[in-house]
């Protein structure tokens, strides 16, 4: 940059070339309220994840702790653990593909205002779609894994002893 600007220079004494940038540095500059938006947007859902995946587990955790005595008599009657396994998991992932249908709806209801917001991506892109859809599966299941693993371990003689 010095050297172009002593060569400009050097022809042309008079012009003022203290605001003399770089096409880069003029691409940076204007893009900064896009990229301060999609760090604020990125937090938020970062954040709202976080607090999903602990709603449900604290929902699953509650939903095995009431069923805690209806396990115990599974597991005494013959269940293994895979099957108290697969009997949570079944039912976190029933309540899983409920909400992402419907998060997907409200997505689609979205779009309009999403699309001011957006570079070089249309607003109901399928492939943002499926990957959201399918990063929140996982963190789902992983929330619903957690209490599943735990009533899995459930003593069938302490689950009928206590209320």
């Amino acid at each position: 940059m010095a050297a172009v600007r002593r060569e400009i220079l050097r022809d042309n004494k008079d012009l003022d070339l203290s605001r003399m940038r770089t096409m880069r540095q003029i691409l940076a500059g204007s893009l900064v309220d896009q990229r301060f938006l999609l760090i604020l947007l990125g937090g938020f859902a970062g954040c709202a994840t976080l607090l999903a995946a602990l709603g449900i587990y604290g929902v699953m955790s509650y939903l095995v702790t009431q069923r805690t005595r209806e396990i115990g008599v599974r597991m005494a009657l013959g269940a293994r653990q895979r099957n108290v396994l697969a009997l949570v998991l079944r039912h976190g992932a029933l309540l899983t593909l409920g909400g992402i249908v419907l998060g997907l709806l409200g997505a689609l209801a979205a779009t309009r205002v999403l699309t001011s917001v957006l570079y070089s991506i249309s607003s109901t892109d399928p492939l943002t779609f499926c990957g959201i859809a399918l990063l929140l599966t996982a963190v789902a299941l992983l929330a619903c894994w957690l209490p599943a693993r735990r009533a899995a371990r459930v003593d069938p003689m302490e689950a009928l002893r206590y209320e």
